[in-house]
């Protein structure tokens, strides 16, 4: 896809989700998307190829909750995989610092490159399991939003990210279509670890892509023994 042809279709999805998008935001995208198409050669970054489908199913869809992050200082997102949702919200929100987590090294060398390639600022990137890294004082109970895309179930992703938000900051759950069961079945954990659902919002995005937003408020402490050692959340959820 030429980049004038790719300008057009992402400024125009945008404005469908209320976002505007600059010309040299829509250059740092397309930057990016070349970058990923590039490394997915090399390795394993994203199953979607087609240049189209990255821009709806990655890019916008990345950027339908930046309405929810503007007044945070700090925004994190674990399990970022190939960046997703953190770098798109990061390039239109320059003066946020961005923290993103995943457990695989040669992820985060994927985005190292993008980083330095973008000349992106105020952007860390970081190779760790979450169960770990949550136990870190610089980063425990310190983070305004804490972000997540089709990471786990509900109740195994609110014990990676909860301990991360400090009271009163957010999670921000990025779901699928059909969510009654594991918001039923998330409520121990919710109670557990601190959290309150505070809204959830079902969106239809462009390209045909159904999406539930969950904010789920941070209302008190998580106990210091949450997360719990790797693997043991997903095998045994709250």
């Amino acid at each position: 896809m030429e980049y004038s042809e790719f300008e057009q279709e992402l400024t125009n999805n945008s404005k469908k989700i209320n976002e505007e998008i600059t010309g040299n935001q829509a250059k740092d995208f397309y930057k990016y998307m070349l970058l990923l198409l590039e490394w997915n050669q090399k390795m394993n970054l994203t199953a979607i190829t087609d240049e189209k489908e990255i821009m709806y199913k990655h890019f916008i869809d990345s950027i339908s909750i930046n309405k929810y992050i503007k007044n945070a200082n700090n925004i994190m997102d674990v399990g970022t995989g190939a960046g997703f949702p953190g770098i798109p919200l990061k390039l239109l929100n320059k003066d946020i610092n961005f923290i993103l987590v995943d457990s695989l090294n040669k992820r985060i060398n994927f985005l190292e490159e993008v980083k330095e390639q973008l000349k992106i600022e105020k952007l860390e990137l970081i190779h760790s399991r979450v169960e770990d890294l949550a136990k870190n004082k610089t980063y425990r109970e310190k983070i305004d939003v804490v972000v997540s895309r089709a990471v786990a179930n509900l109740s195994v992703l609110l014990e990676y990210m909860l301990p991360f938000v400090k009271k009163e900051g957010i999670c921000i759950c990025m779901k699928g279509p059909n969510i009654e069961e594991e918001l039923e079945k998330s409520k121990n954990a919710l109670e557990v670890l601190g959290g309150k659902i505070e809204s959830v919002e079902y969106i239809d995005l462009p390209g045909d892509l159904e999406r539930n937003i969950i904010i789920i408020k941070k209302v008190k402490e998580t106990p210091a023994k949450y997360p719990r050692k790797a693997g043991i959340p997903a095998k045994q959820p709250l």
